[in-house]
Formats: structure tokens, sequence, C-alpha cells
């Protein structure tokens, strides 16, 4: 009888030995611009109680929550870029610090599509001109004060001097005689190597000046008040090389 109750009491020592557990689950829900993430943590503390060597236990739970919601100021916002709705080519809200105003496309001999043309202009120098006539924006888009950039993009492949004997064509009679060795100038800022389909050309107009990027990405400038009115002659005068892009640029300086 001695050696039975001694064997017992052995058997609810062993059932009573201690035991802790621990669990962290972490949720994560998200919705339209908020993140909210939830952690909860339970600690099981088992206490022995004597109670005819039973154990008893006891449980207690903490729970700790917290919100965090997404920053709304200075947030990256991504614009939609604009396609040139001839070529379907793509140009960029913003080039240079300045807002496309419009597109178009250089067509030659009424059927080939050579290369798409946008303009960008500064909408704080622009301002005032948001709620003038047609001509007088036009009489704006002329005067190289106003800064701007000509951004061309090639629809087609084109060897450079094809490219280059184009446009000094175009210049050449609305310089009038005037700095015409800045042609040449001009020629020597494109390298020799072939345009390809995608090339990308920019032209930024402040005042007498030209900076010029290149299809490889070399830059150069040109110093000439007669250039500079020619070349904005070129794309907004009577008789400009896309018309449309005209068109378009006089209605979205109205946008700006």
């Amino acid at each position: 009888m001695s050696m039975l109750l001694s064997s017992s009491r052995h058997v609810l020592l062993r059932r009573s030995a201690p035991v802790a557990r621990r669990s962290f689950v972490t949720t994560t829900a998200q919705t339209a611009g908020r993140s909210t993430a939830g952690t909860s943590a339970s600690k099981a503390v088992f206490a022995i109680a004597a109670m005819g060597g039973i154990a008893a236990l006891t449980t207690t739970t903490t729970k700790t929550t917290f919100s965090e919601k997404l920053p709304t100021s200075g947030d990256v916002l991504m614009m939609q870029p604009v396609k040139e709705k001839s070529t379907g080519i793509l140009f960029p809200k913003l080039c240079n610090g300045m807002t496309l105003v419009g597109t178009g496309v250089r067509v030659k001999w009424g059927l080939i599509k050579v290369y798409a043309v946008g303009t960008y202009m500064d909408p704080i120098a622009m301002s005032a001109m948001k709620k003038a006539s047609d001509g007088d924006i036009n009489k704006a888009l002329l005067n190289p004060m106003y800064p701007r950039t000509i951004r061309i993009v090639m629809a087609r492949s084109l060897s450079i001097n094809k490219y280059t004997a184009a446009i000094v064509e175009a210049l050449e009679p609305r310089m009038k005689g005037i700095d015409m060795e800045k042609l040449e100038e001009f020629k020597k800022l494109n390298p020799p190597v072939d345009l390809v389909e995608g090339a990308e050309i920019e032209m930024t107009i402040r005042g007498d000046v030209m900076m010029y990027k290149n299809a490889t990405g070399g830059v150069g400038r040109i110093q000439s008040q007669t250039f500079c009115e020619a070349m904005c002659d070129v794309y907004y005068g009577e008789g400009a090389v896309s018309p449309g892009h005209k068109d378009g640029c006089i209605e979205g300086v109205k946008k700006l």
C-alpha cells in the first residue's frame, strides 16, 4: 500500500511539471491609401496550485496594435506621357524643367514621316500668355526670349547628312545672310553617326543661345540671335515644318 501511494504521487508530480509556451503572430492588411499592421503576443503562465496534486492553468494575454498611414505630402507622381497621334511616339510631360505644350510630325513629300517633334515651354515665362489671343501666343512662340526645348524623336532611320542638310535648308533663307557661319557650327554639333529610329535630339533656346543635345548625347551651343529666331520660325512660323505641331503648341500654352 505504501509503495502504491508513492507511485501515484510520482505520477502526479510528473504531470504537474511546469510548461511554458509563447506564440507570436503578425498579420498585415493593406487597404487603399493606408497600411495597418497588428501584432498580438500571448504569454501563458502556469501556476502550480495545491489542489489535490492537480495543476491549475492561468493565462494572461496582452495585445498591441498600431496603424501607419502613408504620407500624403511629398509623394512622387508619375505623369502619363503624351502620344504623338501620327507616329505613336511618346513624349514625357516634362523636359529640362519645362512643360509639354504640343506635338506633331515632320512629313516629307507628303507621305514619309521623318520625325515626331514636341515643344516644352516654361510655364512661368508663359503665364501672361495663357489668356492671350492665338496671334499673340504665336508671336510669343516666335520670340526666342521665351525659353523652350524643341525635342525631336526619329520615326525612321536617316543619314546624319540628310538630317543636317534639311535643317540647314530650312534655316538658310530665314537668316537672310546674317551669321551664316553658324550653319557650319550647327553641322559640326552632329557627329558622323547616322540616326536610327527612336534617336532623340534636343534644342533648348533661351534668348540668343541654343543649347544642342545631339543623338549620341553630346552637348554644344550656338550663340546668335538671328540663328535662334530662324530656328523658332522653322517650327512656329508661317511655313512651319509641322503645322499640326505649331497649332498644338498654341492650344497647349492656353492650358499651362
